[in-house]
């Protein structure tokens, strides 16, 4: 599985975001509006209620918010790299740079659950978290993900 596959340039973006609140609010709101999300207020609110069950900070800077819902065909990942580290509650209590969120169908767990072995296994890699630091565009961070 190639986490590229579910990559769109449109939806990674390098942020401002003094909070883990304004991070999500924003990927949320952009990922709704760029693909045109139907139930977009839903897929807010089942972002926000699966935060409140348990952090998605999973450590190495890095959260993963994620919903799914029936109407969904589909997975999608925005990603969003912060200019500076935001509290997220983590596992290992550091500040997150690095917000994957995905998105897709309720009933392929299977598949949801891959993306993020795929997504967990290949951000272990401190020399990757680096270059996505270090990335000054969409097309940059792409390349990166291409060629996992």
């Amino acid at each position: 599985m190639k986490i590229f596959s579910y990559l769109d340039e449109r939806l990674i973006f390098l942020l401002d975001a003094p909070s883990k609140e304004e991070a999500l609010d924003t990927l949320v709101s952009k990922t709704i509006s760029i693909l045109q999300l139907p139930e977009g207020e839903r897929f807010h609110q089942a972002i926000l209620d699966r935060e409140k069950i348990v952090s998605t900070g999973i450590g190495m800077g890095v959260a993963i918010p994620h919903a799914k819902l029936n109407s969904y065909s589909n997975f999608f990942v925005t990603l969003g790299i912060l200019n500076k580290g935001v509290d997220w509650n983590a596992l290992d209590n550091a500040p997150v740079r690095f917000v994957f969120l995905i998105g897709g169908p309720a009933d392929r767990q299977t598949e949801y659950l891959k993306i993020l072995s795929t997504l967990t296994v290949a951000l272990r890699d401190e020399e990757l978290r680096k270059q996505l630091i270090s990335s000054t565009s969409a097309q940059e961070v792409l390349k990166f993900f291409e060629e996992l």
